[in-house]
């Protein structure tokens, strides 16, 4: 239909702009029932299944639990937003009926504090009596509770986008939790599938995910608060600050580093270093950051030799391998386990720039060896 429209020279933002008003005015909930679906539908990390849509649109800031009667019909939801949103048939799957739409509900001030909604939905969802009661090695009741994956897997990156007083308050009370919720036990399984451990074991504590999604205000609340152990390893051996350079989280880092007692250089169950993790993922901030301690050895390798050095070169981060080999005390020619330098990894990977600037630091070395 907007394809039409489109092509019979209609602008479709006049379009946009006459329905919106007309989705506000309906009468009792479907007004509010209509913007939030549009919310969701441009503003989630990924798309929404109908029956995840129908759970997060059913939630209640205040309540203390899920109230079955507040989930709508799939005709009722998706009939609120006079067809701008539509369900694709074979995936179950909300999306916006034109790609124009998502341009239009994504400029400042059409849905005013999109994530701030979102990320308080999920929290409000995850901090439910219901759902603190699911034994966190019971993962079978994803299917009675479609909304559970999502709000595990997402709320921090709508947190760290957008986070006011209330929704903190929820972070905390979850994260207070942490080891015995069942989020933690998905999120965990998400982000780290092949180092998983049995389910008994705890996971992802609480400063964990905090530091891994970089939501600074929390972090420094938690720090604060002292009841966390800043070099706690997780079940993959990750420590907090692993967690936080191998995203790229800056300000996490830089809180975690404050700390006295922080072990920077902390190696996880496989011999990789924050420093490791940072260059790894080419997190350039991070290397600065850990680069400008005493205490962090930059050439320290994993389990199976590769240096931070070697990691940079193997992924083509140029910047990182400039900040490695500005310090003297980087071997640019150390092998992995396997007899391979950062100079063969680089040229294998076709990063003829990184391979440039290592040939002279090797001849360089060769030379006062």
């Amino acid at each position: 239909m907007l394809q039409k429209v489109a092509t019979a020279g209609v602008d479709l933002d006049t379009v946009y702009d006459q329905t919106l008003p007309r989705i506000k005015e309906q009468k009792g909930d479907r007004s509010r029932l209509g913007m939030e679906v549009l919310m969701w539908v441009s503003h989630a990390e990924r798309p929404l299944r109908i029956d995840e849509l129908c759970h997060a649109l059913a939630v209640e800031i205040e309540a203390t639990d899920l109230d079955p009667e507040n989930i709508r019909p799939q005709d009722t939801v998706l009939g609120s937003c006079l067809g701008l949103a539509v369900v694709d048939k074979e995936t179950s799957q909300v999306r916006l009926i034109h790609y124009t739409l998502q341009e239009y509900l994504s400029r400042p001030g059409v849905l005013p504090d999109a994530h701030r909604t979102l990320g308080q939905t999920c929290l409000t969802y995850l901090n439910y009596d219901q759902v603190k009661r699911i034994p966190a090695d019971n993962v079978s009741t994803l299917g009675n509770m479609p909304f559970l994956e999502y709000s595990s897997l997402h709320w921090g990156k709508h947190g760290k986008i957008e986070l006011s007083h209330h929704p903190k308050s929820l972070v905390l009370d979850l994260l207070n939790q942490f080891d015995h919720h069942i989020s933690s036990v998905l999120l965990a399984r998400r982000i780290c599938p092949y180092w998983f451990y049995p389910l008994s074991h705890r996971p992802f504590p609480g400063l964990h995910c905090a530091s891994y999604f970089g939501i600074d205000e929390v972090i420094a609340i938690l720090i604060e608060m002292e009841s966390y152990n800043i070099n706690q390893r997780d079940s993959t051996g990750f420590t907090p600050l692993s967690w936080a350079a191998r995203q790229g989280n800056q300000g996490a880092v830089a809180l975690l580093l404050t700390r006295d007692d922080i072990g920077p250089d902390e190696p996880d169950n496989y011999g990789a270093t924050p420093l490791w993790g940072a260059s790894y993922n080419g997190h350039e901030g991070v290397v600065r950051l850990l680069l400008a301690r005493d205490d962090v050895d930059p050439d320290q390798a994993d389990d199976d030799g590769e240096t931070p050095l070697w990691c940079a070169s193997f992924n083509g981060h140029e910047g990182v391998v400039r900040l490695l080999l500005a310090r003297d005390d980087v071997n640019p020619d150390k092998p992995d386990n396997y007899g391979q330098t950062p100079l063969d990894i680089a040229a294998r990977q076709r990063h003829w720039q990184i391979v440039s600037l290592l040939r002279p630091r090797i001849t360089l070395v060769s030379h006062i060896d």
